[in-house]
């Protein structure tokens, strides 16, 4: 409906939203209106989105993604009851599902090296995966933050690389010397040809590597190297802050 257009507009003109929690909230809300069998935002009811809710949670979803779903409809009818469509928002007073609590899943030092050390360099593919898998543990950054990185964000002199983070906000951060080593090493074999020849790690169609990309990766490595099959991309970042830690480092500085 024009309601959600307007809403997205919204969110990456005012907001400065990413465009990948843009393309989230569009595929949420397009789910919601699908459930309902209308786009008529005037009027939809807190039973509806009692309904919508309980509905995801009879096809199982996770809590963390019935909350998320929840706080972009929230999110959502407060836009339209700002800009005077609605008078009130029926997403408001719907209560959001307790979140189970979860340790994060982390690596030891030597599941991490045998982690790293797991991409084949037969060919230029392994060269990037490995210096993908050396930034993420090098960095703490996230999937989102490592795919976006353009080749002119990375500073070898400074020893840091440029990452734009959520809301877009810049930001410079400290890359080891390992990691860098096996940048240099990926941009040697990396392909001359490429559709898209600034971003940093591309794939094999010469376009920029997406985050399913990186994911699906990460499974297949985590695989081969016999680790917990928990283990996800944010599981590095975990890993870079438990070693920072265990070695010494001051926990507001991690």
């Amino acid at each position: 409906p024009p309601a959600v257009d307007r809403f997205l507009r919204y969110l990456q003109a005012e907001r400065n939203a990413s465009e990948y929690t843009a393309t989230n909230y569009a595929h949420d809300l397009q789910q919601f209106f699908a459930f309902l069998g209308h786009h008529r935002v005037g009027t939809v009811t807190a039973l509806d989105v009692r309904r919508f809710v309980a509905h995801l949670s009879t096809q199982q979803r996770a809590r963390r993604t019935i909350a998320r779903k929840l706080s972009c409809l929230r999110s959502f009818f407060r836009f339209l009851c700002r800009d005077g469509t609605l008078e009130h928002n029926p997403a408001a007073a719907i209560p959001t599902p307790r979140l189970e609590q979860r340790l994060p899943s982390f690596l030891d030092e030597a599941q991490t090296a045998r982690l790293l050390e797991t991409p084949s360099t037969h060919k230029w593919q392994g060269w990037r995966d490995r210096a993908m898998l050396e930034t993420l543990y090098s960095t703490g950054i996230r999937v989102s933050e490592l795919v976006g990185l353009n080749f002119d964000d990375l500073e070898e002199i400074s020893g840091t690389v440029v990452v734009r983070g959520k809301g877009k906000k810049e930001r410079l951060c400290p890359i080891g010397e390992t990691a860098l080593k096996a940048l240099r090493a990926y941009l040697v074999k990396r392909p001359k040809r490429l559709r898209v020849p600034y971003a940093l790690f591309v794939s094999q169609k010469g376009t920029r590597v997406t985050v399913r990309q990186v994911d699906r990766l990460l499974v297949r490595y985590v695989k081969s190297a016999a680790l917990p099959a928990s283990i996800s991309p944010h599981s590095l970042r975990h890993s870079f802050a438990t070693h920072l830690l265990d070695r010494g480092a001051d926990l507001r500085s991690v």
